[in-house]
């Protein structure tokens, strides 16, 4: 009985798909397929878009509402170093245990994330001035924290949800491909109206105008978006783009951080270790906004600096090693010096925002991501529709 089962399964598989059929043409065929992906990962996508739009205008909502990310730069003022920062958040936060250390733009507060002895996680924002602490944020109980979660990983442990959240958006992209040979017009008069909403149909035309005519408009700018986001969630796919973008050469120097030799003596330096490695990757990079001091804590990996042109904007990058003992310079990867895959690769968090066209771009991708998060609504009522369509009345005779 159990194989009798399994065989009316894959009968009903087969003839879903099958183009054996007089009756299933390549369009039908395409049509089943984009309906039972856009079934089965409708949700995810939904959140995953939805909670996208939410995030794109993160940073002009926090300016907005926090005002302790602006400060007023003195004249001429030389922000402190990291270590005066975080001995700033220990003594405001008993037990804490600081990590990252950013400063973002002069008139920006900077900020040094940190973790707790309870093992809660926590951003402090200090005047870069004066060290003085203006407020601290439990990460846990941050919305756009929370909201970032959600979008990449539907809050499940990872790497599940990371995997759940992947591979719906790649559905995504097969759907929007098979979406666009569903909506080429057969003939060229069709496709006025395949690219206008009829705003006084009933319902279900309404629905069906939306769903096909947006799906088509938002194509273009949603698969840029899909595909910027599994770059970030799979690591491999980005590699391979970064591999096309070289044209298949390879970069040892970009591919791996360089190895510390823990057999050689190194001595300290007399000033702690994260300053000096700020100081010189401020005389590497003067013109840089955004600076990004990693934690020493661990002293058999370099310590990670990287900097930013632009403040909150993450494409033009240099990135700097450091000995985690000494502090000496182990090895720098200037912007300039880079290769068009690994250029790509710091590219990618900016086209997935948008913000890489400034707030236009920002604008973009807020429309696109919303209007993609209707397209799984719109998507189910269209297929709940045509299941409970109300039989024709029959003309009755006398």
């Amino acid at each position: 009985m159990l194989l009798a089962g399994w065989h009316d399964s894959f009968l009903f598989v087969r003839s879903i798909f099958s183009l054996d059929s007089p009756r299933m043409t390549f369009k039908k065929a395409i049509g089943k397929l984009h309906l039972w992906l856009g079934l089965g990962s409708g949700l995810v996508v939904f959140i995953v878009s939805l909670t996208g739009a939410i995030f794109t205008f993160q940073d002009e909502i926090r300016d907005a509402a926090q005002p302790w990310r602006l400060v007023a730069a003195p004249a001429a003022a030389v922000p402190l170093p990291p270590s005066r920062l975080q001995a700033a958040v220990v003594a405001s936060h008993a037990g804490a245990t600081p990590s990252w250390t950013t400063y973002y733009a002069p008139d920006r507060s900077a900020t040094v994330y940190f973790s707790d002895k309870a093992g809660g996680s926590y951003l402090a924002s200090l005047n870069p001035y004066t060290g003085q602490v203006l407020h601290e944020q439990d990460m846990r109980t941050d919305f756009f924290t929370i909201v970032q979660a959600l979008h990449m990983y539907l809050l499940i442990p990872n790497p599940w949800g990371e995997w759940v959240v992947g591979i719906a958006v790649a559905i995504f992209l097969v759907m929007l491909v098979t979406g666009l040979v569903l909506w080429w017009p057969k003939r060229k008069q069709e496709r006025k109206q395949r690219l206008t909403i009829k705003w006084g149909a009933k319902w279900r035309r309404l629905n069906y105008d939306l769903h096909q005519v947006l799906g088509f408009y938002i194509a273009a700018g949603a698969f840029i978006i899909a595909l910027t986001g599994l770059f970030m969630s799979f690591g491999s796919w980005m590699q391979a783009a970064s591999l096309v973008a070289n044209a298949g050469h390879h970069y040892p120097l970009e591919e791996a951080p360089p190895k510390v030799d823990t057999l050689a003596a190194a001595v300290a330096p007399a000033q702690p270790l994260i300053d000096v490695a700020y100081q010189q990757v401020r005389r590497q990079s003067p013109t840089a906004a955004m600076v990004l001091v990693g934690p020493a804590t661990d002293r058999k990996q370099p310590l990670y600096c990287l900097t930013y042109q632009k403040a909150l904007h993450y494409y033009h990058r240099d990135e700097y090693y450091f000995h985690p003992v000494s502090g000496q310079l182990l090895r720098a990867l200037p912007h300039a010096t880079k290769s068009n895959g690994k250029k790509l690769g710091d590219l990618n968090y900016d086209l997935h925002t948008g913000q890489i066209l400034g707030l236009g771009g920002k604008i973009i991708a807020f429309l696109v991501s919303l209007l993609s998060a209707s397209l799984p609504v719109t998507g189910t009522l269209l297929w709940w529709g045509r299941r409970h369509k109300q039989p024709k009345r029959q003309l009755v005779t006398s």
